[in-house]
């Protein structure tokens, strides 16, 4: 603070660098009247805290909305561009860089030369796509579905997952989420105003060595449910676990949401990635659970196609119709050409369910021999990895590297990342994003390695690891 004569100042040159507990003390300040801010930031900070800037007409009744809160920060925007910066191998962000099956690029080669595929389609979902995956799902779950009636398709299992917890939440209701989760569930629930359980898988053991040594406490899980509990989010194979849950894990969550009548989000977008010769169980397939089960699938997972954005929901008709109403007055429709050559492609995949060349069993295949290679190397290298049992990731613990950081107000695995990607150039993520507060010592010293990577890309990262590794010796 400075003094211009009887009048009292603050100066700030980056109002971006500053932490969101400052900026509360400032705009409190300002509230408060008697200050004039100086800098470069002063025309963000005075309509941020509701003092109009000059012939604006902007006042302090327009703010965000309170359900917004804590949502500035966002571990992709920040590590993506990180990798960016730094021309760092990006092991971090889940996405494949390699094509996709011939059956979707075919499909979309067909579909672009036909005019109407690029009109509006059916709001609930392109029929074509909706048939496809009943057809498919019908086989997988042993049940006859409607396709017009049980399934609906999103901009994204993303966006499903955000319809589910927008047409069944109200304000003062509980959500149990399984940690570690993928860093939507929780704000999804908070921006309706519901609250979160959280509920941990804790490992067995102080140096877990699969992902199958994480399992819930029994007794945790169920003192998290109450007559407040309305829904429960599963992921299943987890991110960034990679936890593949056994089937009688699943019997205890269904026992519970039979007992407490509460819904199921089953985040099953992994499913045809399962290794070692395990097998993905799914939900509603568990006695009595199809009527309180909603799952979630993606074409971008199963077709390694996640700039596509398309998911879908299966469920009872009394649980999808609410979703078909939140679609209808948010995003309307999705893509119509898109929808149609993936109608296309599953047809194709589906012809061949089954069989080896199948592309829900090549891709597993060919992952899998990716997730063994990354973990060899990651050894070589002074890293403890986690063997994950499913999914697109690798947790590894980093203990070995002794690495000590100053800033005590940043978790550790934020600042490991930084410094990797910095200096060594290879990018990851900290999983202690995927964590609640109260929960977030159990990441430990983790960071987060992504293997659905084209060869070329893994080899460029092997070689900066393994320069590292020559620089320690």
């Amino acid at each position: 603070m400075a003094g211009f004569g009887r009048e009292r100042s603050i100066v700030i040159s980056r109002l971006s660098s500053c932490p969101s507990f400052f900026m509360h003390a400032i705009r409190s300040l300002l509230h408060r009247g008697g200050y004039r801010v100086v800098g470069t930031a002063a025309r963000m900070l005075s309509s941020s805290t509701g003092a109009a800037a000059p012939g604006s007409g902007v006042t302090k009744k327009i703010t965000p909305s309170t359900s917004l809160d804590g949502l500035d920060k966002n571990v992709w925007v920040e590590f993506t561009a990180l990798a960016a910066q730094t021309k760092a191998v990006n092991l971090g962000q889940g996405f494949p860089d390699f094509s996709p099956p011939r059956s979707l690029l075919d499909a979309l080669a067909e579909v672009n030369t036909r005019s109407i595929a690029h009109q509006y389609t059916r709001s609930q979902g392109h029929p074509k796509l909706v048939k496809a995956l009943a057809k498919l799902y019908g086989t997988l779950m042993c049940r006859e579905i409607d396709p017009l009636k049980e399934v609906i398709i999103t901009h994204g299992a993303y966006t499903a997952l955000s319809h589910a917890t927008r047409a069944f939440l109200n304000p003062g209701d509980e959500v149990v989420v399984l940690e570690p989760f993928f860093d939507c569930y929780a704000p999804m629930a908070k921006i309706v105003h519901a609250n979160v359980r959280y509920v941990p898988l804790r490992p067995r053991g102080a140096h877990p060595v699969s992902s199958a040594d994480y399992v819930l406490d029994p007794q945790e899980l169920r003192a998290a449910f109450s007559d407040k509990t309305k829904i429960i989010i599963i992921n299943n194979p987890n991110n960034p676990l990679g936890k593949v849950y056994r089937r009688e894990e699943l019997e205890q969550i269904a026992s519970l949401c039979k007992e407490f009548d509460v819904l199921c989000i089953s985040d099953e977008v992994y499913e045809w990635l399962v290794y070692d010769g395990l097998e993905h169980i799914r939900m509603a397939t568990l006695p009595g659970m199809w009527e309180r089960t909603l799952t979630i699938g993606s074409a971008g997972k199963t077709f390694s196609a996640t700039g596509w954005k398309t998911g879908w929901v299966l469920g009872p008709e009394r649980l999808i119709t609410p979703l078909q109403w939140v679609n209808a007055a948010s995003g309307y429709t999705m893509i119509t050409p898109l929808q149609e050559a993936l109608s296309k492609a599953f047809d194709v995949e589906i012809g061949k369910l089954g069989k080896p060349d199948c592309y829900f069993a090549e891709l597993p295949r060919l992952l899998h021999r990716k997730r063994d290679e990354v973990l060899t190397v990651l050894r070589e290298v002074g890293f403890n990895p986690i063997v994950p049992e499913g999914g697109y990731f690798v947790l590894a613990d980093v203990s070995n590297f002794n690495m000590e950081f100053d800033n005590k107000e940043e978790a550790y695995d934020f600042q490991f990342v930084k410094w990797m990607t910095k200096t060594k150039g290879v990018a990851a993520i900290p999983p202690t994003a995927f964590y609640s507060q109260e929960h977030s010592h159990l990441s430990g010293k983790l960071v987060r390695f992504c293997f659905c990577k084209d060869d070329s890309t893994l080899q460029a990262a092997y070689k900066r690891l393994r320069e590292w590794a020559q620089e320690k010796r």
